[in-house]
């Protein structure tokens, strides 16, 4: 089985072979692409009169090269790669850029990523610091039912609209709350939605679910859409009400950048719900999908956020990061 650097040497090489014959008159581009919490290489096939204005879809070779490991299969990564692909540019809205910046100032959200993990992604892009974790923002350039079509605004594209991180924080907060409304769920109600939508009747669902008491119960905070959620926890007013109903403070646990889940404070131990977190982050967490190995406090009488826990696990890869070397200037004289 081939490298990884010698895979992505083939794959630029023979990719264009695998699309379709409209296809033939592009170019193979690829790039390292400094992404939330990674990096990847990007496989782009660029038109031969440039990129405009149109969308450019991209594709994985990191992905590729993990189906490939999977199967040990070249022909089918690559087939594969390009079936996906071909399907993104079927898809993908043409002539829009133009609109797109016209319209940016209601089309601006933010979300949260952890700061350790992209200290190199935070250099490119305007960002403020929360707790453990950053605010970054996205430009929507599409929504259906098919998903969101969105993009990091770097500092490059900051500059090109006008618009600085305070700006960008301002129409974000509204932005995100309309175009991304944050829903709080019991856990019990999460589950009961997913057997319903498996095709299970509605009352046995609900009796397969059972009861729990409230303040036993896990809360899941997210957006009506359930991507990149977990930035509804800065919209206090939803913590404050569940916290309100509980009757206490609550922790909040990272899940992952698409949702959070709130429990009472009298649950437990934070370091504990740490712990938890962070073994659930590792094992069953994409790497991509990580927001932090911490815990969250919520006062509902001061109605703010502060850190429960600071355990040393700063990073979401498993690299340690290495401590600082501390000399003894006494003994150095």
């Amino acid at each position: 089985m081939m490298r990884y650097e010698i895979f992505k040497e083939v794959v630029a090489e023979q990719f264009l072979s695998q699309m379709p014959d409209d296809f033939a008159n592009h170019k193979v581009e690829v790039n390292s692409v400094t992404k939330v919490n990674r990096t990847e290489d990007r496989l782009q096939l660029i038109p031969p009169d440039g990129i405009g204005v149109q969308v450019i879809p991209s594709i994985s070779i990191n992905q590729m090269y993990e189906d490939y490991q999977k199967h040990g299969d070249l022909k089918n990564a690559l087939a594969i790669g390009a079936f996906n692909l071909a399907a993104a540019y079927r898809t993908a809205p043409q002539n829009v850029g133009k609109k797109i910046m016209e319209n940016a100032r209601d089309r601006v959200v933010m979300m949260l990523i952890n700061t350790e993990q992209n200290q190199e992604l935070l250099k490119t892009v305007p960002h403020r610091e929360f707790r453990d974790l950053s605010i970054v923002y996205r430009l929507v350039a599409d929504i259906d039912a098919n998903g969101i079509q969105s993009a990091m605004i770097g500092n490059e594209l900051a500059e090109r609209l006008g618009m600085d991180e305070q700006t960008l924080y301002m129409v974000a907060v509204e932005n995100t709350k309309r175009l991304f409304p944050p829903v709080t769920k019991s856990m019990n109600d999460v589950i009961k939605d997913m057997l319903v939508a498996d095709g299970m009747p509605e009352e046995f669902a609900e009796m397969m679910v059972g009861e729990m008491p409230a303040d036993r119960m896990m809360y899941v905070i997210s957006n009506n859409r359930g991507i990149n959620g977990a930035v509804s926890m800065l919209y206090e007013s939803e913590l404050h009400t569940l916290a309100e109903q509980l009757e206490t403070d609550l922790y909040i646990l990272p899940s992952s950048i698409h949702e959070v889940i709130a429990v009472s404070a009298d649950m437990g131990d934070p370091y504990e719900l740490a712990q938890m977190v962070s073994e659930i982050n590792m094992g069953q967490v994409e790497l991509a999908d990580r927001l932090s190995n911490q815990v969250y406090h919520y006062d509902k009488d001061l109605r703010k956020i502060t850190m429960a826990t600071d355990t040393p696990n700063k990073r979401l890869d498993g690299i340690v990061a290495e401590p600082p070397l501390i000399y003894d200037t006494k003994q150095s004289r």
